[in-house]
């Protein structure tokens, strides 16, 4: 969740604008990028452990 935060408490305007992006993308590309971020989480999270 801490990841998550960094971009709306550095930058509102900016994840204002992705979060407007992201509401224009199809449902496939939405699963894609939801998938990247998830495995990109747990192998940030393996090479932290």
């Amino acid at each position: 969740m801490v990841v998550e935060g960094l971009l709306p408490f550095l930058s509102p305007e900016t994840s204002k604008k992705m979060m407007a992006m992201m509401s224009q993308l199809d449902n496939r590309s939405l699963r894609v990028s939801g998938l990247f971020s998830m495995l990109s989480g747990v192998l940030l999270l393996s090479l932290i452990h």
